[in-house]
């Protein structure tokens, strides 16, 4: 699977630059997809491969050197869009480039463009499964030219992929821009020479400095403004945490506090709050040295005045309040003194009064202490509250100190290098002197290898753009020939639609006004003249029509199903006819193409994340599922219902069945055999003993009568699996046979006595009693019992009753949603005919209508628009109540069949004259 990760150019202005995508290559559409990460599940668009170009610029020299550093190419589209994409490394970009080129060159030279352009994209025969996967006449391969052949392989680049691409990479995490973190060295560079230029010059002008590192903040000089509010924080700070005063200026006389309206922080708040080159008379030495220090002192010394002056204010207060504190205390106990001694202190020994004012005063202790304790309590409080901010600041004050060490470093170390470069290029200058020979021979050789390295570059890019112009140019050959068959094709069938209409105007003069007798007129040789070419099969050349949708006359259609029976030519010109109304209904209508694009965009949601239940996916099954996608939705559906079963099989439950199978045969086998040849006799997929189908219908058979010996077979599970089987690979046959047989379908559905189908029938008659009263009171009237023709319906989900088209629309919505489906379509099917059926007066007609009508109904978007809308609403709730209503009756009347059969037979024991009688299951048993 060619994916990976890509940088995509996009935006515009200011906000234009290359953003990291995850890309997904999609082969059944030839279209690029990218997502935002390897689990997003809506792609944020797509590149269109089959008619893009692709080319990329080899870098200024010096600069393609190194492999490892990041490569752009272009993707040009028709219309001239141009789409910018970086890869990781110039392998990567190599890599990428190639398979594009490679998937671009399969997918116009293996598919037909006609396809392209039909009803649905073109899917390669990979993508499905089961038989019909296997019959492909209608893939048409394009002669491939063998001179361009060799020329592409000679002009291929063998390269492999890194770990950022292939389907290992979506667990990489995305990579890093580059191209920001070049910048910022570059930057640093060129912002370093400018400061220092600038400081050696001495000049006055305003001047900032900008250092950007991989956390991407910024240096930039202070303003006097700056430089005040941050004394006026650091002040706020001393006030809260008065043991902390001088912390960080003792080191760093700057502020180390976020700025928490900006995003990206600058640090003036961290470096150089104490400098300011705004000084027109000092060199940056002295103005750093004076002014700056006798500001931040003389700031200082006043806060510090200010501090001192607010600490005694302080205290002043605390004093105060102690005195108000012991007024108040004097006051009360003068006050219960007077109290005491003026009106109870009357008759009171004198023991008791010196007791109470024992007590009082104990109690007026107690009251100072607990008022002593409560300021403690609050003195204690306030120094955890200061000592919590004190530590929030010094762990911010640490993180700070933290980034700006590492700042310091990274430019410490681009300046070591510099330092380095200047002393490697001063001793190459001293050396020069010395030996000025062996110097220029050292640089010769250093311009060669460059020279070298360029040239390998151009090569490649050489070979690369030969290639895209030699596979563009055969390509359009391609698409210049097609256009002239489509033209030839076009005058062609032109022709014979002229020749068609006027044979029908002569037709249509002569009805109108016939010039000759009966036996001269031209009209009988016309009318079997057309009737001889209406029966003609058309020639199975056209396949671009067979790929998507069963070639409506041909002898067989898409799934294999005979479209033209080879007897009578009655049937022969009815079925043709049908056929042509189903060509003629899918041309006039473009839903198709639609229904495909919806397909393929959900499909493309998918490609990160499994498949999900929900409402969106259930109306596109609805609407029917394209052939190219069929094998996949329906395996998915089945392994969706049978998952419990599948985790509590062991590995290779299926392979063990069919051995014990083919080597014990069970009681089924023969009915299975003497039943495999009649399954879809009208199938050349099963019309012959040596058919591949035959032997897989056998094999999955076999295997379900041994997983589930009370059903083993019964007459109908074989057009179950057949039609499975079409789609599907043996094993995934035999567990969609056991969803609908142990899943969907009731108990003793598939028994003996068809217990379930019975039950069915009767919540059938009830349900059509109440969607559509007047055909149930019409059958009634004429005591149709039209459960003799559903009965099969239900009990092999319409196989051999209606179209193949419309066949396998409701098994798509049956695998998905269950047996209620059988219901909606089987109600559908009558409401679809329900008035014509009104006019038929009479009990034979009728059942005779009903017979075959199902094979008339050909628009399949009506019949599913009635199914799933005109029937609404059908709760699931009401089929379970009914069958399980209907079950109980059912059972009883089994019942009393048993015991009327049981009576019969003693009585027969006793009887003399029936003893010799043997029933038919007797005899067979």
């Amino acid at each position: 699977k060619l994916c990976g990760y890509l940088q995509k150019l996009s935006g515009k202005g200011p906000l234009r630059g290359f953003r990291s995508r995850w890309f997904v290559f999609d082969p059944r559409r030839c279209y690029l997809y990218y997502f935002k990460g390897p689990q997003e599940p809506l792609p944020l668009g797509h590149l269109d491969i089959a008619s893009a170009c692709f080319s990329y610029h080899q870098p200024e020299a010096g600069a393609a050197a190194a492999g490892d550093e990041p490569a752009a190419f272009e993707v040009h589209s028709p219309g001239g869009a141009v789409t910018v994409l970086k890869a990781a490394t110039r392998q990567d970009m190599t890599y990428w480039l190639q398979a594009l080129q490679q998937k671009r060159w399969e997918y116009c030279n293996n598919l037909d463009a006609a396809k392209r352009d039909s009803r649905t994209s073109p899917t390669p025969s990979d993508f499905s499964k089961g038989l019909v996967a296997k019959d492909n006449p209608d893939l048409s391969i394009l002669s491939q030219n063998a001179s361009a052949e060799r020329a592409r392989n000679i002009l291929a680049v063998e390269t492999s992929p890194t770990e950022l691409v292939g389907e290992q990479a979506a667990s990489q995490p995305a990579p890093v821009q580059a191209s920001a973190i070049n910048f910022s060295l570059k930057q640093w560079s060129t912002e370093i020479k400018n400061s220092m230029s600038s400081l050696r010059k001495g000049s006055n002008e305003n001047r900032k400095s900008v250092f950007y590192t991989t956390e991407e903040w910024e240096l930039l000089d202070p303003t006097p403004k700056d430089l005040e509010d941050s004394i006026a924080l650091e002040e706020k700070r001393k006030h809260l945490a008065e043991g902390n005063k001088g912390l960080t200026s003792s080191a760093f006389p700057f502020d180390f506090g976020r700025i928490p309206h900006k995003a990206r922080r600058p640090l003036k708040d961290m470096i150089g709050s104490s400098k300011n080159r705004n000084s027109s008379d000092c060199s940056p030495t002295e103005w750093c040295s004076g002014n700056g220090n006798r500001l931040v002192s003389e700031l200082q010394l006043k806060y510090q005045s200010q501090q001192e002056e607010l600490e005694k204010l302080k205290k002043d207060l605390l004093s105060q309040k102690e005195l108000v504190r012991l007024l108040q205390q004097t006051v009360r106990s003068s006050q219960y003194d007077k109290y005491f001694t003026s009106r109870l202190c009357e008759g009171v020994p004198k023991d008791t009064l010196e007791l109470l004012h024992q007590k009082d005063d104990q109690i007026l202790g107690l009251n100072n202490q607990l008022e002593k304790l409560n300021l403690e309590k609050d003195s204690l409080q306030q120094e955890v509250k200061n000592l919590k901010c004190k530590v929030g600041e010094l762990n911010e004050q640490l993180g700070m100190l933290m980034e700006t060490i590492q700042a310091k470093d990274e430019v410490i170390m681009k300046l070591s290098h510099q330092l380095s470069e200047c002393e490697d290029s001063t001793c190459s200058q001293s050396g020069a002197i010395n030996s000025p020979t062996a110097t220029c021979t050292s640089k010769e050789l250093q311009e060669l290898d460059r020279l070298k390295d360029n040239l390998q570059g151009y090569k490649s890019q050489n070979k690369f753009l030969n290639k895209e112009i030699l596979e563009l140019s055969a390509l359009r050959r391609n698409a210049e020939a097609r256009e002239r068959e489509w033209q030839a094709k076009y005058t062609s069938l032109e022709a014979k639609l002229c020749q068609i209409e006027s044979k029908y105007l002569i037709l249509l003069q002569e009805m109108k006004t016939p010039v000759c007798s009966e036996d001269q007129s031209p009209a009988r040789e016309v009318i079997t003249q057309l009737l001889e070419d209406a029966l003609k099969a058309e020639p199975s050349e056209q396949a671009e029509q067979a790929f998507f949708k069963p070639h409506l006359v041909s002898e067989y259609d898409i799934y294999g199903f005979q479209t033209v029976p080879e007897d009578d030519d009655e049937e022969k010109l009815v079925a043709k006819s049908r056929a042509l109304d189903l060509r003629s209904l899918s041309l006039s209508e473009n839903r198709e193409i639609s229904t495909g694009v919806k397909w393929e965009n959900y499909l493309a949601s998918t490609m990160n994340r499994e498949i999900m239940r929900c409402v969106e996916l259930k109306n596109l099954i609805r609407s029917g599922i394209p052939h190219e996608h069929r094998s996949k939705m329906w395996k998915w559906c089945v392994s969706l219902h049978v998952k419990k079963f599948k985790d509590s099989a062991v590995p290779g439950y299926f392979q063990t069945l069919l051995q014990k199978a083919l080597e014990k045969p069970n009681p089924a086998s023969k009915q299975i055999e003497l039943d495999l040849l009649r399954t879809l006799p009208n199938n050349k997929h099963y019309s012959s003993p040596t058919s591949e189908g035959i032997q897989k219908l056998r094999n999955v058979l076999l295997a379900f009568s041994w997983r589930n010996p009370d059903i083993g077979y019964c007459q109908g599970l074989n057009r179950l699996v057949a039609i499975a089987l079409l789609y599907l690979e043996q094993e995934d046959a035999f567990w969609c046979l056991v969803t609908i047989v142990e899943v969907f379908m009731p108990r003793d559905y598939y028994t003996k006595t068809l217990l379930g189908s019975q039950v069915d029938q009767r919540v059938f008659k009830d349900l059509l009693s109440e969607k559509l009263p007047r055909l149930h009171a019409h059958f009634e009237q004429y005591k149709v019992d039209y459960t003799l023709i559903t009965f099969n319906w239900f009990l092999v989900v319409f196989v051999d009753s209606v179209v193949s088209d419309i066949l396998f629309k409701i098994w798509d919505s049956f695998l998905y949603e269950g047996p209620k489906v059988i219901f909606r379509f089987a109600l559908a099917l009558f409401k679809y005919k329900e008035e014509e059926i009104l006019k038929l007066q009479d009990s034979m007609s009728i059942f005779k209508y009903l017979r075959y009508f199902t094979r008339t109904i050909l628009d399949a978007r009506k019949l599913t628009a009635i199914a799933f809308g005109d029937l609404n609403p059908f709760p699931l709730r009401q089929i379970r109540n009914r069958r399980a209503y209907h079950l109980e009756k059912v059972r009883l009347e089994l019942t009393e069949l048993e015991a009327i059969r049981e009576d019969f037979l003693r009585e027969r024991e006793t009887c003399v004259e029936k003893r010799d009688l043997i029933s038919d299951d007797e005899e067979d048993s």
